[in-house]
């Protein structure tokens, strides 16, 4: 079950989302909540959830998370959904699907390694060696322009190992810290790729992260014996590409296309939709979190179409396609919003009915709380205290 949001930042999406969560995994006998973070951040939540580890409290255990943008995950209902799975989840667990977490994620491969195998702990030092020292962005704009070596043997070589050791030893040891090495292991070679391939530019960097979250989260499965897993992601990955101006003029693939193309009938795609009211966004990549003021919908948009009528909060059946069967705008917004340039940033064309299954419209909606402090309300002097 894949549950979307047009924004990153609103809190119904988050409310209802847990609310459905909630229901999948007591009702239903989901076993795992995947979303749109990286693995190491969450696997700490995870032991969190499992009663392992050392932190105290869900917030504490979110203290993993400290990749912009915070808010995303950092955040109050995020906290209160750790402590549910903690304490009414029947073992269910909180996973990380993305993979920008290169660096994070070869450290902790060496650090499993270290207390099962120390001789291949250090041979993956070795190979890991070869980034030199240089973050993600670094890496992939010297590797690109020919300044230094690509790493993919390394990060390949190293996976490869890594899984042969898991094929000998498998319920030898700690499954679960195996599976989760073995993961990082992963994607450190497709992070490798993924940062190389964004300084190249077209669809490449977008379709090797929407496969990585597609794999990881078929890898997820088969460790949970094929139970049913819950997964919260942007609409931008959770919708079928297909039926959107970016699939089907771009070629890009999305991790909702993959789904169904895989597992068919056994995935439901559910979109969420806004008209109006704030949203907790940044003005520029790497910004900190402010609260803005949403423009209503634009005329011809999904999201218009609802309002005029009359859905104020509610599900609409898009199966059949009779409700929503044209092409129309629709408005996603990510951890950036440019509302002076809405139109170009934020809208494109989408058939919603070949898109999703079920969409979740709330009319008017409010900007998620982050657990740090929003960024100063316009006139504030420079000088007071803020955090992302």
């Amino acid at each position: 079950m894949l549950l979307g949001e047009a924004t990153h930042g609103t809190e119904e999406f988050y409310v209802v989302r847990a609310e459905i969560t909630a229901r999948l995994i007591a009702d239903h006998g989901f076993r795992g909540v995947a979303v749109e973070a990286d693995w190491p951040a969450a696997a700490r939540a995870n032991r969190y959830v499992q009663g392992r580890g050392p932190d105290r409290t869900a917030e504490e255990a979110l203290g993993g998370f400290v990749r912009f943008p915070l808010w995303m995950w950092r955040n109050r209902l995020v906290a209160l959904l750790l402590d549910w799975l903690r304490d009414h989840g029947r073992g269910a667990g909180f996973y990380g699907l993305d993979l920008y977490s290169l660096l994070e994620s070869m450290a902790a491969v060496i650090e499993y390694l270290d207390g099962v195998d120390p001789a291949a702990a250090d041979r993956a030092r070795r190979r890991y060696a070869c980034f030199g020292g240089l973050d993600e962005r670094e890496y992939g704009m010297a590797a690109t322009s020919g300044e230094q070596d690509p790493c993919e043997d390394a990060v390949v070589a190293q996976l490869a190992e890594i899984s042969r050791r898991g094929a000998i030893l498998e319920g030898a040891e700690d499954e679960d810290a195996r599976f989760a090495a073995e993961q990082n292991a992963r994607l450190a070679a497709d992070a490798e790729r993924y940062y190389r391939a964004i300084h190249r530019g077209g669809p490449a960097a977008w379709n090797l992260r929407d496969t990585h979250m597609a794999d990881t989260l078929d890898a997820l499965a088969a460790h949970l014996g094929g139970a049913g897993i819950v997964v919260w992601a942007h609409n931008s990955h959770v919708g079928d590409a297909r039926a959107t101006e970016a699939g089907r003029v771009l070629g890009e693939r999305t991790l909702g296309q993959l789904a169904r193309e895989r597992h068919g009938d056994a995935v439901r795609l559910v979109g969420f939709t806004t008209n109006s009211g704030t949203v907790t966004a940044a003005r520029e990549w790497g910004g900190p979190a402010e609260r803005w003021e949403l423009q209503p919908s634009r005329e011809g948009s999904l999201e218009r179409l609802l309002h005029d009528r009359g859905v104020r909060a509610g599900v609409v059946d898009l199966r059949g396609g009779a409700i929503v069967a044209d092409e129309l705008l629709e408005r996603m917004i990510g951890v950036v919003y440019r509302p002076e340039a809405e139109i170009w940033s934020h809208y494109s064309n989408v058939h919603p009915a070949g898109q999703f299954d079920a969409l979740v419209h709330i009319d008017e909606t409010t900007a998620l709380e982050p657990l740090d402090r929003w960024a100063p309300a316009p006139g504030t002097a420079d000088t007071f205290p803020f955090g992302v």
